[in-house]
């Protein structure tokens, strides 16, 4: 695995466990907004995994679940094994995922290899534009909603509220897709360490009053919960 980074503890990712976060290198998206972008691209030497599964034993006392993000976990080719691992140091596994990659998403869960997901989305799922991601990957996308929806596994949906691929409409479009019991987390966007600055200064994101009027209408199809930076 290309470890970029890692976060020793936390209360806020893992519903229910403090867990540590894992962050991997690269991601096949281009997000203008991402506050990662050191993660987008495979940047110097991957922390190593061997040292990192260490401290995760050495932490198993304080820590109940870890968490794998990015970057974008699915485009590493050892993530399944990888997860075995941290389950057989007594771990739940939470993923972070764009869903780019549902075939490996569906054979995680199937495997039981992930106890938790969290499916990012980055704009109406049929209609991601070239700016988020160079490849189309809306089919494989609303394929990986179909997944969730149909199987057991536990999972929530986030939404950045970034100008011009989140407004009104596509947030209610996404909640209509995502329709069901799990819950929608919308945050604000951050304008500070961004992957494309100068795209998010001509593309300034909406204010509060407006994501909260989005949410209420969200909430029509789903619970949604305004998560603060």
């Amino acid at each position: 695995m290309r470890l970029g980074g890692l976060m020793k503890s936390t209360a806020l990712d893992f519903p229910g466990l403090v867990s540590a976060v894992l962050f991997t290198q690269g991601c096949n998206f281009t997000c203008p907004y991402c506050h990662n972008p050191q993660l987008v691209r495979l940047f110097g030497e991957p922390l190593a995994e061997e040292e990192t599964l260490a401290f995760l034993r050495r932490r198993r006392r304080l820590l109940g679940g870890v968490v794998i993000s990015g970057g974008e976990p699915t485009v590493q080719p050892d993530l399944a094994e990888f997860c075995k691992k941290l389950q057989g140091l007594g771990y739940a596994v939470k993923l972070d995922t764009n869903g780019s990659a549902p075939r490996l998403v569906s054979d995680l869960i199937a495997r039981r290899l992930i106890n938790y997901l969290a499916l990012d989305l980055k704009a109406d799922p049929r209609a991601y534009p070239p700016e988020l991601a160079p490849e189309f990957p809306g089919e494989a996308i609303m394929e990986t909603i179909g997944i969730l929806k149909r199987g057991g596994l536990p999972h929530e949906y986030r939404v950045t509220a970034a100008a011009p691929f989140i407004n009104r409409r596509s947030l209610e479009t996404i909640a209509r897709t995502a329709a069901g019991r799990a819950p929608l987390f919308l945050q604000p966007c951050r304008l500070t360490t961004n992957f494309n600055p100068d795209f998010m200064n001509r593309h300034p994101p909406p204010g509060m009053d407006e994501i909260r009027d989005w949410a209420a209408a969200a909430a029509a199809y789903l619970p949604v919960h305004i998560r603060a930076l």
